[in-house]
């Protein structure tokens, strides 16, 4: 599910406009992204959390030649997923239930917007005679 399928279906599910939703959406990354920036951890509760983390500079060793090298610190960022959420993805009887024909799944062999293409059976090429390439090269040779 992309961004407009995200918004279309909340905006179904909440009887909501979907530019009410985009807008809503667009402020909600911004203002995490902004505050996880800043050093600040975000947590939205039964779904997950958003932070900053520092790693510190470390040895480690070249996989090619094994010599040992120094890894830089860095910032990393890291999403938690919360336990309610990882139970509701687990045990789908746990997930909140979507109001009727608000989002249907993909079917399971591809994407929603493109029937799957189907291959044309592979044709048989005649069999190519290698006797007749070399008979042609003797008397090419014996001609000259």
């Amino acid at each position: 599910m992309n961004r407009r399928e995200l918004v279309n279906v909340v905006a179904a599910h909440g009887e909501l406009e979907a530019k009410q939703v985009d807008a809503t959406l667009r402020a909600l990354t911004e203002v995490i992204t902004a505050v996880v920036a800043k050093g600040e951890p975000v947590s939205i509760s039964g779904f997950a959390k958003f932070a900053k983390v520092d790693r510190p500079a470390r040895a480690g060793r070249n996989p090619a030649t094994g010599a040992p090298i120094r890894i830089k610190a860095s910032k990393k960022a890291r999403i938690t997923p919360l336990k309610a959420f990882k139970d509701s993805v687990m045990i789908p009887r746990q997930a909140p239930k979507l109001a009727r024909g608000v989002w249907s799944p993909p079917p399971a062999g591809g994407s929603t917007s493109e029937a799957p293409a189907k291959k044309a059976p592979a044709k048989k090429a005649p069999a190519k005679k290698a006797a007749a390439k070399k008979a042609a090269a003797k008397k090419a040779a014996a001609k000259s």
